[in-house]
């Protein structure tokens, strides 16, 4: 794959348009063509055809390929014919397929069929559209880099298919603090952080996963490391990108990392926080406005953190909307297990220079004119479980309130908010992010303004009922702790 480097500095990919794709798949012997896209939840979806179904129109006019109300969150049962428009920019060959059926993929846009438009739910739809939005309000582009945290198992089960005879879960990982296999040195609970091989069993894993994503996907990745859980939770970090690209990025990533420990006989998970007593898995997400070349976050004349007025104001708007944006951000009730105070989560509203206990933070790894291009904001509170083109457009709805609205955030907090009494958090004036879904969706219901620039109402409206339902679904079902705390009442 090729690559170039703008005079700033920033490496981007080399994009095809659709008669090179169209003759790629002919010089390569492409046999199908899987056209991916994902649900409103953000699990991605994907048809195949054969890839002699891919003509120069298709690019333009779409193909008559989905039933959209099959879909969870796009359409009802009577309107329900869409079709999917190939994006070129994202063709790939995926490399596990075997060579006999040579199988591409590329991302599509959603549109609904009968020349009706494009489908206001369609996720990827949503991020083309806050950034037609930044381009409205004059910036020429955004750089998003989201740090991606994942568990990778030996073997997971679960049995809740008769709660009358008990519901459970097991996982079992040769790294785990709890493994008796003797096969390896285990990582002890939050003591999972750089460790070396061979207690660090997954660097071939993960470098693989790099690789393939490089070589493969044309993503290019910074670094990859064991993270702070036991039992193999991993980050992979890719180079910034502009913010539907890099959104198809994160998306691309989770199908590598999956399918590439199905290859080694493991299972990869984002679910955010699927150890008991350990850290949970976050997607830190880093991000940055630009106009030309000049990275309108960076102000050498600021003592504290070298950040800008306008970035002061984003990150005003992520800390107004924080309580809205976990809906979106953290869309699980497994999210809510990782919000909790004691493991680096973050749980608290506030902002400061290099302090991860806030869930806004300007990193502050280097100073001076030289590293201007890497000044960037960073809201730690997402996940992995998360829609990345909704979050990364909510994100963007927010700081652009703060920089309409001159949302000042306040005095940065350079304590550990952790160790605060209530008295000084309130004293600060510092609030908690909410402690369930339900409330994360009240939250937004009550704070939905900010997004309607880019969210229509009705998405809005099908990411609370689906966040609801499962709420729902969760709530209703004891708890097997509850035995252990009740049932000698």
């Amino acid at each position: 794959m090729a690559f170039k480097r703008t005079q700033d500095g920033q490496l981007v990919s080399l994009k095809r348009t659709p008669q090179e794709v169209i003759d790629v798949i002919k010089a390569e012997k492409v046999e199908f063509v899987d056209l991916q896209f994902t649900d409103l939840p953000g699990r991605l979806q994907h048809v195949t055809v054969p890839a002699d179904q891919i003509e120069y129109d298709s690019f333009s006019k779409g193909m008559p390929k989905l039933d959209g109300s099959s879909i969870r969150g796009f359409t009802d049962i009577y309107d329900s014919d869409m079709l999917l428009r190939p994006d070129p920019s994202t063709f790939a060959i995926i490399p596990w397929m075997p060579s006999d059926i040579k199988t591409a993929r590329m991302f599509v846009d959603v549109y609904w069929g009968f020349e009706k438009g494009r489908l206001s739910r369609d996720p990827r739809g949503i991020a083309q559209k806050a950034e037609a939005v930044l381009m409205q309000e004059g910036y020429d582009s955004s750089l998003w880099g989201p740090e991606v945290e994942f568990f990778v198992f030996d073997r997971v089960t679960w049995d809740v298919s008769n709660p009358y005879q008990g519901q459970s879960y097991h996982i079992e990982s040769k790294e785990a603090a709890w493994t008796t296999t003797g096969t390896n040195f285990p990582i002890r609970f939050k003591e999972g952080y750089y460790p070396v091989p061979p207690q660090d069993t997954l660097t071939e894993y993960r470098s693989e996963c790099v690789k393939v994503l490089r070589d493969s996907f044309n993503i290019v990745c910074d670094a990859h490391h064991h993270e702070v859980a036991t039992a193999g939770q991993c980050e992979i970090d890719m180079y910034r990108d502009s913010l539907t690209s890099m959104a198809d990025n994160v998306m691309t990533e989770k199908y590598v990392i999956k399918n590439i420990a199905h290859q080694r006989g493991m299972i990869a998970t984002m679910m955010p926080k699927p150890i008991f007593g350990d850290n949970a898995s976050g997607m830190h997400c880093h991000a940055s406005l630009w106009k030309g070349s000049v990275n309108t976050f960076y102000d050498e004349n600021d003592a504290y953190a070298e950040l800008s007025q306008t970035g002061r104001y984003f990150a005003g708007g992520l800390l107004e909307h924080s309580r809205a944006l976990t809906a979106i951000s953290n869309p699980s009730t497994n999210s809510y297990r990782r919000l909790v105070p004691g493991y680096e989560a973050p749980v608290y509203v506030a902002w400061s220079r290099g302090n991860r206990s806030a869930n806004v933070r300007v990193p502050v790894y280097e100073k001076g004119r030289h590293a201007y291009g890497r000044k960037r904001l960073e809201f730690r509170t997402p996940d992995p479980s998360c829609n990345p083109y909704l979050c990364f457009a909510a994100m963007t709805a927010a700081g652009l309130d703060g920089i309409k609205r001159k949302l000042d955030p306040g005095d940065p907090v350079d304590e550990d908010i952790y160790k605060l009494t209530p008295e000084r958090k309130r004293e600060l004036g510092i609030k908690e992010l909410p402690g369930s879904l339900k409330e994360a969706l009240d939250s937004l219901r009550n704070d939905e303004e900010f997004l309607k620039r880019i969210f229509t109402s009705d998405l809005i409206d099908m990411i609370i009922e689906n966040g609801m339902k499962e709420y729902a679904q969760v709530a209703m079902r004891p708890h097997p702790y509850e035995f252990q705390l009740y049932f000698d009442i």
